[in-house]
């Protein structure tokens, strides 16, 4: 007999081999049409929870949602622009109604809008709070309320390496990541008492549907691997993996973390600098 965890970290004996906990939980992902969001869904899926999709884009949800009940899995697809206070509401009444109340939330949906800060307008400036910062305040508060009712839940939010470094030309994503993660924080110090934790993954370079352009490029991956510690440039499943992790009970006393998933890339710095003789 297995001894699993559930997702308030307590343990619970049962036959199965849930390890995480999640089996039978209701989870929610924004931006779970594709990418990071997408791969976040199947693995839920995969571990037996049951999977809201979340998405402005739901004929791309429906997609990735009828997939995952094709094999079993219970999923539902929701039309939801998270910058909208109105549509998170109503996304979460439908969740509800149709799955329960929520135990894990991940955060995933964003946006980028490419100008230098001497550019940027005001508007495409605001775009990206709305979703990138907004739009995680909103969906933390709405499907939240239902974790800070029982005491118990999980909290996840997608931030970005940019959150950590400038990413030039870039608009206000950086400034939008960087706020992710102190509201992270301040999240898990304000919830984390009445039992709901409050994580952040902070990607690398990952390949997805945004990004796919670049890599059509000849020699465009090799380079970008090359800076990378583990030598490739790095896949959905691989924020997945650590997000699940962070949303489970086997991570019950993290809270207020940052796990940063570049693949080594934070720790290239200084092969990085030319020193003749030792860079290869």
């Amino acid at each position: 007999m297995n001894t699993n965890i559930s997702i308030d970290g307590t343990e619970k004996m049962s036959g199965s081999a849930d390890w995480l906990g999640l089996a039978g939980q209701v989870c929610v992902v924004s931006g779970a049409g594709s990418g990071i969001g997408a791969a976040m869904a199947q693995g839920l899926a995969a571990v037996g929870a049951r999977v809201a999709l979340l998405d402005r884009d739901v004929a791309a949800a429906r997609r990735v949602a009828a997939q995952l009940t094709g094999k079993g899995a219970v999923a539902l697809a929701v039309e939801c622009d998270i910058a909208d206070e109105a549509a998170v509401a109503d996304a979460a009444k439908t969740v509800r109604a149709e799955l329960g109340a929520c135990d894990v939330l991940m955060n995933n949906a964003g946006m980028l809008r490419a100008a230098s800060l001497e550019t940027v307008t005001v508007a495409q400036w605001n775009e990206v709070l709305a979703v990138n910062l907004t739009g995680y305040l909103l969906c933390s508060r709405e499907f939240g309320r239902d974790m800070l009712e029982r005491q118990r839940g999980s909290i996840v939010h997608v931030a970005s390496i940019a959150a950590l470094h400038p990413q030039t030309q870039s608009g206000a994503y950086s400034a939008s990541k960087a706020g992710v993660l102190l509201m992270s924080r301040q999240m898990a110090a304000e919830w984390g008492p009445r039992g709901v934790r409050s994580n952040a993954v902070c990607p690398g370079m990952i390949r997805t549907a945004l990004s796919a352009s670049f890599y059509a490029e000849p020699g465009f991956e090799a380079r970008r691997a090359a800076v990378t510690a583990s030598r490739r440039v790095g896949e959905p499943e691989d924020i997945a993996n650590p997000a699940i992790f962070l949303a489970s009970g086997r991570s019950s006393y993290l809270n207020g973390a940052e796990i940063v998933v570049d693949g080594g890339l934070d720790c290239m710095l200084m092969d990085m600098v030319p020193r003749p003789g030792f860079n290869d």
